[in-house]
């Protein structure tokens, strides 16, 4: 089992607003109403949260999941007091579970077609994992009834349908989900035994009223149950779990480009420098807006993300949109693409000695690289170094650990804690290997994880200065297990963990020594950050000279002696 520190989606929320209660009583009770003021704020508060909802339904009829949930999960995050979004959440989540399922080859080429009593092997392993492992004890009646709910999403999902359903009139399903709901006597349901009968039951009746295998029932019950836990915890495909290996080693077969979905097309973050992607010229802020001369419309987002994966020696078009739109048709041969966790190196203010260096993610390689950069930097004269965490989503346990030990040398770097004995663990420093120069992290929102472990490391110990804003707030542990059937696996949260002062990390994150927000610019109903400058790096370098004075007083205080 791999311990790991989920990275989360890198996709953040465009717009910010302070929210405002109003209470539901008050509705019940128009009369009252005359004597009530309501705030301007709060109805204006109100009005953006109804438009938010609206248009994140306009992205669930047009079938854009992965962007509806991406939208729903950061309203919830602005608005955590609005129990309407945190619903929408889940329902999103549960449609698009299914529509990346079917989007995926591995599960549509392989898993599918698992004979039923395989699959429920499949349903068997996972369940004894959750019973094992799982950070709290689970409640097995929710993950029946969650299991239920994400096969009734299924039944509404139109590529479900045309695998699994076809020919099936909507009475005949409206009929089929009818039958499945007044079967299920999930109120008995007493352990994972029960849940896995309950599995069984649904994949015979779709069965034997549509003709559905029995083994797509029972897959939608392996991903509701896996899902639901919590937000981190999710059941992975083959190439889902190939994905989650090649993070954690930081090399992967594709093209070298990172993603985010915009309509009608997939937003090129970064090209990564010498993959094949930058050898051809695509370049960071380009869109691709067609795959094989299909658009990302026709394609779906999720479809086309996974069309650039493939073997080495390949080839693959795109068309490519500059900022312009100007259009392109490029031809772009698959390798394999080692992706650097440390990817920025350099001396910000070389007078005074101070290095900065970019942390992408946390993942094997990473005590390497971060070494070699220290040393190349303390022949250039470093004598204190900015390190800059911002938008890294986190990576494995251990490796955020070991840096945060090459800067510590003595005192806790984080503990640990999970249902069962195993998973309770204080991570301490040593000192040898220490690297003693005065030191300033650089943390905002999407800094998350392991990100968070060695921020708050250094902020709790007082080895450095924090600067920038409070991070996300992800504080647990994830395994990742392989199961024994199809090469899939499961990702489940196993502990969470705390910062060196014994505060939890979720749902806190770490706050800043220095705090240094982001100016934002409304433009038509869209908060756009600005970026004419770094305000953060400059705090952050202003930290660092700060820390260098005392530093540099007392050597001259000894010279003159």
């Amino acid at each position: 089992m791999l311990r790991w520190t989920t990275p989360r989606s890198a996709s953040r929320f465009v717009g910010a607003f302070l929210l405002t209660l109003i209470l539901l009583s008050l509705v019940a009770a128009p009369a009252a109403l005359a004597q009530v003021k309501i705030p301007d704020e709060a109805v204006l508060d109100q009005r953006e949260i109804t438009q938010l909802i609206a248009d994140g339904e306009l992205l669930e009829k047009e079938g854009r999941w992965a962007e509806a949930l991406t939208h729903f999960e950061d309203a919830a995050r602005a608005f955590p007091e609005v129990a309407q979004l945190k619903e929408k959440v889940d329902t999103v989540r549960r449609r698009y579970d299914v529509s990346r399922r079917y989007a995926d080859r591995s599960f549509v080429g392989g898993m599918r077609n698992l004979p039923a009593d395989q699959a429920l092997s499949l349903y068997d392993d996972l369940l004894a994992k959750i019973q094992t492992n799982y950070v709290d004890s689970p409640r097995w009646s929710d993950l029946a009834y969650r299991g239920m709910l994400q096969l009734d999403a299924a039944l509404f999902d139109r590529t479900f349908r045309q695998v699994n359903l076809k020919g099936m009139s909507e009475e005949q399903i409206a009929d089929l989900r009818r039958q499945l709901w007044q079967s299920a006597q999930i109120d008995r349901v007493q352990n994972r035994f029960d849940v896995r009968a309950i599995a069984l039951q649904a994949g015979q009746i779709s069965q034997r009223i549509s003709g559905m295998p029995a083994t797509a029932a029972v897959l939608e019950f392996i991903s509701g149950a896996a899902g639901s836990l919590d937000h981190y915890s999710c059941f992975l495909t083959p190439d889902q779990l190939n994905e989650v290996y090649s993070q954690i080693e930081g090399n992967f077969v594709g093209v070298g480009i990172e993603l985010k979905t915009q309509d009608d097309a997939l937003l090129i973050v970064r090209s990564i420098p010498g993959s094949p992607a930058d050898k051809a010229g695509i370049l960071d802020g380009e869109r691709i807006v067609a795959v094989e001369g299909r658009t990302i419309n026709q394609l779906g987002s999720e479809k086309a993300a996974d069309m650039l994966k493939g073997v080495i020696g390949s080839s693959i078009t795109m068309t490519i949109a500059d900022a312009n739109d100007a259009k392109r048709d490029v031809s772009v041969t698959r390798d394999r693409i080692e992706v650097p966790s440390v990817d920025v190196i350099k001396m910000i203010d070389p007078a005074a000695g101070v290095a900065y260096l970019r942390i992408a993610s946390f993942q094997k390689t990473t005590t390497r690289d971060l070494t070699a950069a220290l040393w190349s930097m303390h022949r250039q004269g470093m004598q204190a170094l900015v390190i800059d965490l911002r938008g890294n989503p986190g990576g494995l346990l251990t490796s955020s650990v070991e840096i945060a030990d090459l800067f510590l040398d003595q005192g806790t770097i984080v503990s640990t804690r999970g249902r069962s004995a195993g998973e309770d663990f204080d991570y301490t420093a040593h000192q040898a290997g220490t690297w003693r120069m005065p030191l300033v992290v650089l943390i905002d929102a999407n800094s998350a994880s392991a990100s968070e472990i060695f921020a708050g490391a250094i902020h709790d110990n007082h080895r450095g200065t924090v600067v920038g804003e409070r991070s996300y707030g992800k504080g647990s542990v994830q395994g990742i297990f392989p199961l024994g059937v199809a090469n899939a696996g499961l990702r489940l949260t196993t502990a969470k963990f705390y910062s060196p002062s014994g505060q939890a990390i979720s749902n806190r994150g770490v706050t800043p020594d220095v705090i240094v927000r982001r100016v934002a610019k409304p433009i038509g109903g869209t908060t756009i950050l600005e970026s004419k400058s770094d305000a953060a790096l400059d705090a952050g370098l202003e930290a660092a000279l700060v820390q260098l004075q005392p530093a540099q007083i007392s050597n001259r205080a000894i010279g003159q002696r």
